[in-house]
């Protein structure tokens, strides 16, 4: 059987932190050429302080957590969130309709611990509304470290925003119909950092890890802004480089093109979520991307750790949504173009969220 040739690897586009601090500094060809219509949607940023050590200060953290008695994970489970805070394993599907038993997540707010106290909105958007669960008895130190590295996120996230919003303000359109994204995740209270766990490979119940959505499947991030860490990988509690040249992030590009995306662990990564794409007028990129698992003989006995950080608008954040997107079309936005953030679970197939590609 022939062997199936590989996708290419793409270098992420890069900005140091001290060009990004520096607010009327020019970075337009940057954001362009990471973020644009013709980009792969993903930027890194280089030389953040503190970021390194904050990393891997929780990425540590993940093993602990997963490996914690069962029926201390229970007591962090929060259905009545649809498992978007606490402990969640085994309770999201693949694209195959069977359950991820791949990857463990723990879910909390690194801003508020108490988003709302109205139980009207606590209610209506569980998934955003609720309060966080710590592990306080078991694993401490997780609140401390996830804060500190969720915090540091975002705050580098508005940086990136500002830059953003400069660039789409600089192609002709003037300002943005409602707040720019630098406002809407400025005034934000329910972003969500999330701790994945990505299992050992003969401990998963599923088989297919040949595809290059072994470890993660398909999916393009439905908010504002994406902050992501490189993984760290261990094997029997000992940290080591990625075993296989093939496992890790990849990306669709617009030319429907599947490369892989590589960065220096010491770089923090952003990607567009499709809200952003929205409401920047297709200027800037959101793109679809999974994760692939080692799959070579050393991988055995290797699991992945990483962090992300979702930047999403407020829950009653009016959207106002453009009459036309260069690139891609809405898909059940009604008539007035204008829709709150939170009310996308109410709707079907994520439809505010849903993005059909143009040509």
């Amino acid at each position: 059987m022939q062997q199936q040739e590989r996708p290419p690897t793409v270098r992420a586009v890069t900005i140091p932190f001290a060009d990004l601090r520096e607010t009327d500094k020019d970075l337009g060809g940057k954001i362009e050429e990471g973020l644009g219509p013709h980009g792969l949607g993903i930027i890194t940023i280089a030389d953040v302080p503190e970021f390194p050590e904050l990393r891997k200060r929780l990425l540590r953290l993940a093993p602990r957590i997963a490996n914690l008695p069962e029926q201390v994970k229970k007591q962090l489970e929060d259905p009545d969130s649809r498992y978007n805070f606490g402990w969640s394993h085994g309770k999201e599907k693949l694209e195959s309709g069977k359950l991820d038993t791949f990857k463990g997540s723990f879910y909390a707010n690194p801003v508020l611990d108490v988003p709302t106290t109205d139980d009207v909105l606590v209610s209506r958007y569980p998934s955003y509304c609720r309060p966080n669960i710590w592990p306080n008895e078991n694993l401490p130190e997780l609140e401390i470290a996830f804060k500190a590295l969720g915090k540091l996120m975002m705050e580098v996230g508005l940086m990136l925003a500002h830059h953003c919003d400069r660039y789409v303000m600089g192609q002709g359109l003037g300002s943005y119909d409602g707040d720019s994204l630098e406002q809407t995740i400025a005034h934000s209270r329910c972003h969500k950092g999330r701790l994945l766990y990505y299992f050992p490979r003969q401990f998963s119940k599923q088989t297919d890890v040949e595809s290059v959505s072994s470890w993660c499947g398909w999916h393009t991030d439905h908010g504002s802004l994406t902050g992501l860490t490189c993984g760290l990988f261990t094997k029997n509690s000992v940290e080591v480089p990625c075993p296989d040249s093939a496992a890790g992030l990849y990306i669709r590009t617009r030319g429907n093109q599947v490369v892989k995306v590589v960065f220096d662990e010491d770089q923090l990564a952003y990607q567009i979520g499709e809200t952003t794409e929205i409401l920047s007028r297709g200027y800037l990129c959101a793109t679809p991307h999974c994760v692939q698992a080692p799959s070579s003989e050393n991988a055995s006995n290797v699991d992945r750790s990483t962090f992300a950080l979702f930047m999403q608008p407020d829950w009653n954040e009016k959207l106002k949504f453009p009459s036309e997107i260069p690139y891609h079309q809405e898909v059940c936005v009604n008539s007035t173009h204008t829709l709150a953030f939170g009310t996308r679970n109410s709707l079907p197939n994520d439809s505010v969220c849903v993005l059909t590609l143009t040509s």
